[in-house]
């Protein structure tokens, strides 16, 4: 039989904040919170104003991670699937502090006369390094904290959703190429660890959010090679010799 959708209400006079924390959509049986569906939207959002780097991608991506802050933390604000992503909610918090700094750092290019908020490149071998490091040291460090606080298992994959986020976005912030990358090893392991939690809506759009990783990985790319020829055309080097 196909699947039926029905969005429920609790009180047909409720205000819309009162409903978009309430809402809910029924699929095959299975329970979809709204302003999980809602909040990945805005995540999106962000993440196509991230590869057209425009400064509003930061705020919209803000509001998504208030709106899935409150969804993993599903035991604390009683929502129907009472399993916490401890990993996937303090994510949402890092999100919003990283954000704020990518927001001001856009900003300020902006304020600069920079024609875009910011330059696409390559982070250096040292700081690839320090990301890889950084990725695989800051999960080993999560993991009995996670453990400890009752956070889904498999801990160590909530542990590495948190801190690839983290490096991802703060990657973002800084212009980096390979920050795209990192977003690739985070849906990696985000989706089927989404999956086996019940949050289908964020596996579904992080699946989603994989191959669109992969588009923005390539048009940095595409955007750098493009910014070095022009510096180059515009101030060759005078000990090259023709």
């Amino acid at each position: 039989m196909p699947a039926s959708c029905v969005a429920k209400w609790k009180d047909a006079g409720m205000n819309p904040i009162e409903w978009l924390f309430d809402a809910q959509l029924i699929i095959g049986g299975q329970t979809i919170l709204w302003r999980e569906i809602i909040g990945n939207l805005f995540g999106m959002a962000s993440a196509v104003g991230g590869m057209r780097r425009k400064v509003w991608a930061w705020p919209v991506g803000i509001l998504g991670n208030v709106l899935l802050l409150t969804v993993f933390l599903g035991a604390v604000f009683g929502t129907p699937n009472p399993v916490n992503l401890l990993g996937q909610a303090g994510r949402q918090v890092m999100f919003i502090i990283v954000s704020i700094y990518g927001w001001v750092q856009w900003s300020e290019s902006r304020r600069t006369g920079e024609h875009t908020a910011v330059t696409p490149h390559w982070a250096s071998n040292k700081t690839r390094v320090l990301l890889g490091l950084g990725l695989i040291g800051g999960t080993l460090v999560l993991i009995p904290i996670f453990r400890a606080l009752g956070s889904f298992e498999p801990v160590w994959a909530d542990a590495w959703i948190f801190m690839g986020s983290l490096l991802a976005t703060y990657g973002m912030a800084k212009g980096w190429v390979e920050f795209w990358l990192i977003w690739i090893a985070v849906d990696i392991v985000g989706v089927p660890l989404l999956i086996s939690a019940g949050y289908y809506a964020s596996a579904v759009l992080y699946l989603f959010y994989g191959g669109f990783t992969l588009v923005g990985f390539f048009i940095w790319m595409r955007v750098h090679r493009r910014n070095s020829l022009s510096i180059e055309t515009a101030f060759p080097d005078p000990t090259l010799k023709h």
